[in-house]
């Protein structure tokens, strides 16, 4: 970036990177936890019946808020919720940042339990919010006394939970998200954006909703339902909440075809969701195949595995690479991380891992 540019530039942000993934044109791409499976037939055409129906009235802003949208995500969450309790934005960064924009801000402190989603610091220094990394232990966990000792230390206006949590894919224990509920003054996020992905017996916070107005369980249309490139992304939370975060949104931010395209993904949730439990096969063999081959592998209810431990995974990452395997370096000294894609990508990366192994 220029000099000048960093002159200009708020303090805060000087000699920061934008987020982001290499983009690399490989033979694999594992590395941005995209649902490998390519929209079916059937959504596309209903996708694109909903689209052209659209185009006549680009003429007009859409509806800013969304309402039938709403009401569909709403449908589909189940619980019991309305439309007055969801809320929908680019992408769940969006959502977030809409928290973060009316709840947070300068004087305010957001606290995160880190390694967790890089975002969250990012949209703290974004809205001049402090930012506070509880830390999670050794084995990535996060304990009721860990958390809340945390939360009473720093007081946070906001608090992030990720359930399951990225990059190490490991869910929250229900005692973890009622403790920090129980201490805290201000709100509790839990990022779920992976939740369609969790094994059996692992619960959604949605199940808590109804018991805590302060709680916001934030998600995405991205990965189970594999429109990552629609951007689509929501929260679900008391209404007065979703009153509060319209305060700060941008007047149509959602375009009509945005719009439209959701609700047709939404009308075919079943076809959509038809890859979730393909891609849950693909982790479970990844975790098996590495733990057979000596890795460590983190436990995870997403549709990504955090393995290692590499002396150099910067080292590993560049093999890996030189194979055609594009994984992440998440920037945690000796691991890596690679979504659970395609039974062929699967192959193609275990082979990748017998070869660096070797």
């Amino acid at each position: 970036m220029s000099e000048w540019v960093q002159e200009l530039l708020r303090e805060d942000l000087r000699g920061l990177s934008a987020y982001g993934a290499p983009q690399l044109d490989v033979p694999v791409r594992l590395n941005t936890n995209e649902n490998s499976y390519p929209l079916p037939d059937e959504v596309v055409r209903a996708v694109s019946r909903a689209i052209t129906g659209e185009i006549a009235d680009l003429n007009r802003y859409p509806d800013r808020d969304a309402v039938k949208l709403r009401a569909d995500l709403a449908a589909y969450c189940g619980h019991g919720l309305t439309a007055e309790q969801l809320w929908a934005a680019n992408g769940s960064n969006e959502v977030q940042q809409q928290l973060f924009q009316a709840f947070a801000g300068p004087g305010r402190t957001a606290l995160g339990f880190g390694p967790a989603y890089s975002m969250h610091p990012l949209l703290a220094v974004g809205t001049a919010t402090t930012w506070v990394d509880g830390r999670r232990d050794g084995d990535f966990g996060l304990t009721v006394e860990h958390a809340v000792a945390q939360v009473r230390a720093h007081r946070p206006a906001l608090t992030l939970l990720c359930s399951p949590n990225n990059p190490t894919g490991t869910a929250l224990d229900f005692a973890v998200i009622e403790a920090v509920l129980a201490e805290t003054a201000g709100l509790v996020v839990v990022d779920e954006a992976y939740a369609e992905f969790r094994r059996p017996g692992t619960p959604s916070a949605l199940e808590l909703l109804d018991r805590h107005p302060r709680l916001v369980v934030s998600r995405t249309m991205s990965k189970a339902f594999a429109f990552a490139g629609a951007r689509v992304g929501y929260l679900a939370a008391h209404p007065a909440v979703i009153e509060a975060v319209q305060l700060v949104r941008l007047p149509y931010h959602l375009s009509a075809l945005t719009q439209a395209a959701a609700r047709a993904a939404l009308a075919h949730a079943d076809v959509l969701l038809g890859t979730v439990e393909a891609i849950k096969a693909q982790r479970d063999r990844i975790v098996a195949d590495l733990r057979a081959g000596g890795w460590t592998v983190a436990d995870s209810d997403a549709n990504f595995v955090l393995f290692g431990r590499f002396a150099d995974q910067k080292a590993a990452w560049q093999t890996l690479l030189d194979q055609g395997v594009l994984v992440r370096d998440v920037g945690l000294p000796g691991w890596l991380r690679v979504t659970a894609g395609t039974e062929e990508e699967t192959s193609a990366f275990l082979a990748a891992m017998k070869e660096l192994a070797a």
